[in-house]
């Protein structure tokens, strides 16, 4: 992205800007649980393959009946009523995932010009340290705007109105 890519438009809030970064905050989180319903997904397909073998197992050790008992009650078994894991997930995207990311999007379109991610960008540069190496304003580029003269050159704003401890993070 371009510099003027994390640069708020003109007319844009500070409201605005960090209730876009509260909204893209939320949908953070929510790829975390979604990342989390992935994990069940995995967890619980292999546990039902794990079951295979504790069937054998239980055969090879005598117990026909807990293994037959494993094989018909557990192996391949719905999660809840009439679903398994994929099916929890494939809902889910549907029903909640693909609106928040869609709704997201649009404010972020609608209300700053499309121009994502204004509050971490704003907060980078409240926080960075000006002429370091580590803290330059976008990859790859030397950080010539910082120092005092240049054009484009502006105080650092003070971070500590911008944000709580509890704020959105990027």
């Amino acid at each position: 992205m371009d510099d003027d890519g994390y640069r708020r438009p003109e007319g844009v809030s500070d409201e605005t800007v960090e209730a876009l970064g509260s909204l893209s905050k939320a949908l953070e989180t929510t790829e975390c649980a979604r990342g989390h319903l992935f994990a069940f997904h995995q967890l619980t397909g292999s546990a039902d393959f794990e079951l295979d073998r504790a069937v054998e197992l239980l055969r090879a050790a005598g117990h026909e009946d807990w293994a037959e008992r494993v094989r018909t009650e557990l192996v391949g078994r719905n999660v809840i009523p009439g679903h398994w894991t994929f099916q929890i997930v494939e809902a889910y995207d549907r029903t909640y995932y693909q609106a928040f990311r869609d709704l997201e999007r649009e404010a972020v379109d609608r209300l700053a010009a499309g121009r994502g991610h204004l509050f971490e960008a704003e907060l980078k540069e409240a926080r960075r340290t000006r002429d370091h190496p580590a803290h330059t304003s976008r990859p790859g580029h030397p950080d010539h705007t910082s120092r005092p003269g240049h054009p484009d050159h502006a105080p650092r704003p003070d971070s500590s109105a911008t944000r709580t401890s509890d704020g959105p993070a990027g």
